[in-house]
């Protein structure tokens, strides 16, 4: 994602309200309810049951605090959630558990990144992003349809949810840049200029830009699969494993693409320095032709009174056909040579 754009988003995030969404779940019963005002959310916070506050934009400070003091969520941390240029990290603050990730959905020619923050906590997840539009809605409907087992298990498992759809959407961008790397890669084949040279260093830009995320990521979910806190408990460690493995296929696969890309700039390099080679070899062929005729051309311009053939009614015809036969003669030679 282009700074230009980037800046844009973030100018109009900060224009609009918080929504925050609290859900209260258990086998049995579900509630789901919106809050746009800081003063909503004490009396709807850690009901009985599970309950997920999702906030949609961290720019309301007010908003922000709000849900901290319903939860009991430390300062430090809040001050963590308001930066979203956070490394994706782990802190364990044994009431709750604080996780800070790169959400990525794919995008026009690149994909969109953003921080969300995740608690966990007795009883409650907390969720905050930057921007409306995330990948749990799949969450939210099989909450509301009580399908799956979401609505018989506690808050780790509901934690867990969220960061293993978080870690999914990666593949989705993984798929858009193996696509897009395909097309370069056929570019680069058929038909290299310019505009292949800069598709080829924005993949690699992109690239780079999605080491960073998936990487630290490994880490946290390496450490939260060492089951140390209290707050998961030992059945979630096998799902936590599993988005571990995601994890390291996540990024295996951009370790390969980078690699991929390497390469593909090296072919287009060679075949940029073949094409000039090609290039300078016609030219090269063409002077060194004109080379003896230039010399013939040069005797013969020199004027001297008494030269031979100078005066003879055939030496311009007879000047002329010798520069055909050296030309043809030297064309000859190289065709033999396999020069050209």
């Amino acid at each position: 994602m282009s700074r230009h754009d980037e800046e844009g988003r973030m100018t109009g995030a900060r224009t609009r309200p918080v929504t925050v969404t609290v859900t209260n779940y258990d086998e049995a019963r579900f509630d789901e309810r919106t809050c746009t005002r800081a003063g909503e959310i004490e009396g709807l916070a850690l009901r009985p049951a599970v309950t997920w506050i999702d906030a949609d934009g961290v720019h309301d400070t007010e908003m922000v605090q709000a849900i901290g003091e319903a939860v009991g969520i430390h300062p430090l941390t809040l001050e963590d959630i308001a930066n979203t240029r956070q490394r994706p990290k782990i802190e364990d603050y044994r009431d709750y558990l604080y996780v800070a990730v790169r959400m990525l959905t794919p995008g026009d020619g690149e994909f969109h990144s953003e921080q969300v923050s995740l608690v966990l906590g007795k009883g409650y997840v907390v969720s905050f992003q930057e921007h409306p539009g995330d990948v749990f809605e799949r969450i939210r409907e099989r909450l509301r349809a009580g399908a799956g087992r979401l609505r018989s298990e506690g808050a780790d498992y509901l934690f867990y949810a969220l960061l293993d759809a978080i870690v999914d959407g990666y593949f989705s961008v993984i798929e858009a840049f193996g696509e897009r790397i395909e097309a370069v890669e056929e570019e680069v084949v058929a038909d290299p200029d310019r505009e292949t040279l800069q598709a080829i260093y924005a993949l690699k830009r992109s690239l780079v830009a999605l080491r960073r995320s998936v990487w630290p990521l490994r880490d946290v979910v390496a450490e939260l699969e060492r089951g140390e806190s209290p707050l998961i408990r030992e059945p979630m460690l096998v799902y936590l494993r599993d988005v571990y493995d995601h994890t390291i296929e996540v990024a295996e696969t951009v370790e390969t693409y980078r690699d991929t890309m390497s390469g593909t700039l090296g072919v287009y390099l060679s075949s940029q320095s073949s094409r000039m080679n090609e290039i300078m070899k016609v030219l090269t062929i063409i002077a060194t032709i004109f080379i003896p005729l230039t010399f013939i051309a040069g005797v013969y311009g020199m004027n001297f009174a008494y030269m031979p053939e100078i005066r003879h009614p055939w030496g311009y015809p007879a000047a002329l056909a010798s520069m055909a036969v050296v030309a043809a003669m030297m064309l000859l030679y190289f065709r033999k040579k396999g020069w050209i």
